[in-house]
Formats: C-alpha cells, structure tokens, sequence
C-alpha cells in the first residue's frame, strides 16, 4: 500500500523553520503538547526533527540559560540527539513500520525533498493490525 493512504498534509503538521528560535520552539511545543517537530528550511526541505530531549540537553548543558534568555539561541545553535530520516511519497507502506518503532511520526519528502507530510505512528499501527486480523483469504 502506498504511504500516501496515510500522509497527514504539511498544512495539517505543526513544523518549525531551522532559523526559529529555542523559545519559539518551546512555546510552540507546548502550546501543542508536542515532544518532537519536524525542522524545515528556507526552501521548504526536511532538515531534521527537535525533540524535547534537545531542548532539555541545551538547557543543562548551556551555563546560564534560562527560559528568558532562549529567545536568544537559534534551533541551528541546538545538538540534534537524533537523524529522523524522512521517507519518500513513492514507499511502500512496508518500509516505514521500523522508522515508526523508533520515532513518534515519520517526516515525508516529495521527489526534490520538499517536506510534505507526516505519517504518524498511530496509523502505522492501524495498518500493520489491520494486516494481523484481516481475515484469511479462503
């Protein structure tokens, strides 16, 4: 089955562009109640996903940064702890489900690798129980 079933609109995803902000991001994930985001460029281009693990590591790890002062730091100032690679529109459902155990959605990418979407790993379920408990073809 064609990924495309399950695609969750780029216009229906909360993102971030890379040059935000930390605290816009913060701000953001919260208001949302998101642990992970996906961070795009200028161009519209999949860069990678911030998660709050990234947040909280720059806090700790950053001396003197606090909440007030996040404003000041950049998302391309922030260690990403984690590659979420995007998958193409053109996969097969079938290449997807190891992605899911690992991350919450995964980010999908057009041919020029323009953002387009996500699938989340909730629908990655459905299927993959819809697969389980079909019932045998006689």
């Amino acid at each position: 089955m064609n990924i495309a079933f399950f695609l969750i609109p780029k216009k229906e995803v909360v993102y971030l562009p890379i040059q935000s902000t930390m605290r816009q991001a913060l701000e953001k994930m919260e208001y949302h109640r998101y642990s992970a985001v996906p961070l795009l460029d200028q161009e519209g281009k999949y860069v990678t996903t911030l998660t709050e693990g990234d947040l909280l590591w720059k806090l700790k790890n950053t001396p003197n940064l606090n909440f007030h002062n996040t404003e000041n730091i950049r998302l391309t100032e922030i260690p990403f702890h984690r590659k979420n690679e995007p998958i193409s529109i053109q996969a097969e459902m079938e290449h997807i489900i190891t992605r899911a155990m690992e991350q919450n959605f995964v980010p999908v990418t057009d041919d020029k690798g323009i953002f387009i979407g996500i699938i989340r790993r909730r629908e990655i379920i459905e299927y993959c129980a819809s697969q389980m408990f079909a019932p045998a073809a006689n």
